[in-house]
């Protein structure tokens, strides 16, 4: 079968565009101790992954892997405070997009976001695979 790498899928990018306005709605209402620093940080590799799959028809493993360790990449950039060394520490765009502090816990939902993808991609495809065998 052949597949090309760049294909729309409505579906991804629908669920991007309301994982977008949860995250911002969460950024500006909420101001709790649970949501708003992990729940935007569990969901937010769940919006780049469906960003992703939005435009790129790749494997599951392959780009959730991916999104995975980009997460982990900048959160390995601000333990380094990458922010301060590009100068961008007075653009509150660039401190809220890439961040400025280091969490483990941040690693943590990262990992946990990027399993639920996992494991509602691959019962997603049971099922459609279930349903090809019944038909």
């Amino acid at each position: 079968m052949n597949k090309t790498l760049f294909q729309f899928h409505k579906k991804y990018f629908f669920l991007a565009l309301l994982l977008f306005v949860t995250e911002v709605l969460i950024a500006v209402y909420l101001h709790d101790a649970i949501i708003r620093p992990y729940g935007g940080d569990f969901l937010v590799v769940i919006l780049i992954y469906c960003f992703v799959k939005s435009f790129l028809n790749t494997p599951v493993k392959a780009t959730a892997l991916a999104v995975l360790l980009f997460s982990y990449l900048i959160e390995t950039l601000q333990y380094f405070h990458i922010v301060d060394i590009l100068g961008l520490e007075k653009s509150t765009i660039a401190r809220i997009v890439i961040g400025t502090s280091f969490s483990w816990t941040d690693l943590l939902a990262y990992t946990l976001g990027i399993l639920l993808v996992l494991i509602i991609e691959f019962t997603s495809a049971n099922a459609n695979n279930k349903r090809q065998y019944l038909l």
